[in-house]
């Protein structure tokens, strides 16, 4: 995980890179992790199958202001409390604002993952019953995401307290969608809530 950690750092740091020399936010954030309730709800499922807590650390861009709406760009790392399905994301996304403080913030990235993409099968022929067992421990226990690139929708609510202090309520998505691999595509959703200053 720390060679993983510090990959998703240096992605942080470049992601940002191209618009200006400093970030113009931190973001951090703690996120239940492939919660079930949100694919549920809109009718696209979700594998409910890993566990723990994701903790959230990344930077966002000052708002492109010559770009329709100013987005900002934005790159974090999520490590996994349990070990499970990592992953690093690159994107953009576009502040609205609903009132002076409130605001909601649609975004769509880039993720690449280190968890399972292609499970291998249980009713392969020839399996011992103790490779099946194994097999049937990784498919209830995993995600099987299909690809480790993946697209990373989200959406987030937030609330300026400050000009320096947020809070945002947000709901991050990675799965395949069919295109980058053909077959699998079990997704993950994760909900929490991020921390954000401003500098």
């Amino acid at each position: 995980m720390r060679k993983f950690a510090a990959a998703g750092a240096a992605m942080v740091m470049a992601g940002v890179g191209a618009v200006e020399a400093r970030a113009a936010e931190l973001l951090v954030g703690a996120y239940a992790h492939d919660v079930t309730f949100i694919g549920e709800a809109i009718g696209s499922g979700a594998p409910g199958r890993e566990e723990g807590i994701d903790l959230h650390l990344g930077l966002r861009s000052e708002p492109i202001d010559y770009l329709f709406g100013g987005p900002q760009l934005h790159a974090f790392v999520s490590l996994n409390s349990e070990g499970t399905s990592n992953f690093v994301a690159a994107g953009v996304s576009w502040p609205i604002g609903l009132t002076e403080r409130l605001y909601v913030r649609p975004g769509l990235g880039l993720a690449y993952t280190d968890g399972e993409a292609g499970l291998p099968p249980v009713n392969a022929p020839g399996l011992t019953p103790a490779e099946v067992q194994r097999r049937l421990e990784l498919y209830n226990t995993r995600i099987d995401f299909g690809s480790q690139l993946l697209f990373q929708p989200e959406l987030s609510v937030g609330y300026a307290f400050t000009e320096q202090f947020a809070a945002e309520l947000s709901w991050v998505h990675i799965s395949n969608a069919q295109i980058f691999h053909q077959g699998k595509n079990q997704g993950l959703d994760a909900a929490g809530v991020r921390l954000i200053y401003s500098f």
